[in-house]
């Protein structure tokens, strides 16, 4: 049978055709091509050749082909077989969050009263400035020159008697009693101490003076020391026996020795002493190495708690 011009007629399952749904025409699945132009004018009908497909890199999607299977998502392995009776372990729980009272990981201690300081042992590397008050005889210039001599850092011993003795024409002799001259004297030798002191002082190194000071007589006394030196003197009495300060007089000779009856007149008045708050070291029984040790040990402890004089 032919169509119009001698044209074949179309195929009984072509679409159009009085197809019904047993006629539905399903085309093959064919990959989508790049569209490549032509490389001329083809003629009406013809077969257009599709070009290649694009090579894919590795990791990219991929189009399936027709009725492919996706291949396989992979998965955790498989659990192992068991054994008849064993259970799995309990699943680790992450570490819960540190709380409020924490820094980091490290847990701070609970609040509470802070301790007091403990004293050092000894005075150390540190600089500072000792006033070693005694009666003549108590030994307080030989243990202010040793424990100066012994010391880690440098440290000057400055002694009253021998800055007195620097007067050589017109020397107030302590034998001849004390009077207005005397007096003069012991006040410029003491303002001289004071100077050298703090000279020592501001570079830096140590210095321990030694007086006769009498706790009756603040103002040329202790407060007189403290008004040349500084309010950061330290002082410390050395208080032996009367016996014992006797005996030591005995051995001296020239101006620093005293009659018994001076002695035992300066001890009595250095016993005001007790009850002042002032470290007292009573050297009755102890050598100078002994003695200039204690010394130390109260010198650290006024560090810690400075005395209130």
């Amino acid at each position: 049978m032919q169509h119009e011009a001698g044209a074949p007629l179309p195929p009984p399952h072509a679409p159009g055709h009085g197809a019904g749904p047993d006629w539905a025409f399903v085309a093959p699945h064919q990959p989508v091509a790049r569209p490549v132009a032509p490389a001329g004018p083809a003629a009406p009908g013809a077969h257009q050749p599709v070009a290649p497909a694009a090579p894919v890199a590795p990791g990219a999607h991929q189009p399936l082909a027709h009725g492919a299977q996706p291949p396989p998502v992979p998965g955790p392995p498989p659990a192992p077989p068991t054994a008849p009776g064993w259970h799995a372990p309990a699943p680790q729980h992450a570490p819960s969050p540190p709380s409020r009272d924490t820094t980091g990981h490290v847990t701070l201690p609970p609040g509470g009263p802070v301790p007091l300081p403990q004293a050092p042992e000894g005075t150390g590397v540190t600089t500072l400035a000792v006033l070693l008050i005694g009666p003549a005889g108590a030994g307080k210039t030989t243990v202010a020159r040793y424990w100066a001599q012994h010391r880690r850092v440098p440290t000057a011993h400055i002694s009253l008697d021998d800055v007195r003795e620097w007067v050589c024409a017109g020397f107030a002799d302590p034998q001849s009693g004390w009077n207005d001259h005397s007096e003069a004297q012991y006040r410029l030798a003491r303002r001289t101490c004071g100077f050298a002191a703090r000279n020592f002082l501001a570079n830096g190194i140590s210095c321990i003076l030694d007086d006769a000071v009498f706790p009756d007589r603040p103002v040329v006394g202790l407060g007189g020391w403290k008004r040349h030196v500084g309010p950061g003197l330290l002082p410390v009495v050395l208080l032996p026996g009367l016996d014992v300060v006797l005996e030591r007089n005995a051995e001296r000779s020239g101006n620093r020795r005293l009659s018994d009856e001076e002695v035992a007149g300066i001890h009595g008045r250095m016993a005001g002493w007790y009850g002042s708050g002032l470290p007292i070291i009573d050297n009755s029984q102890y050598d100078v190495p002994t003695t200039a040790r204690l010394l130390d040990d109260v010198l650290a402890r006024a560090i810690a708690s400075p005395p209130s004089w």
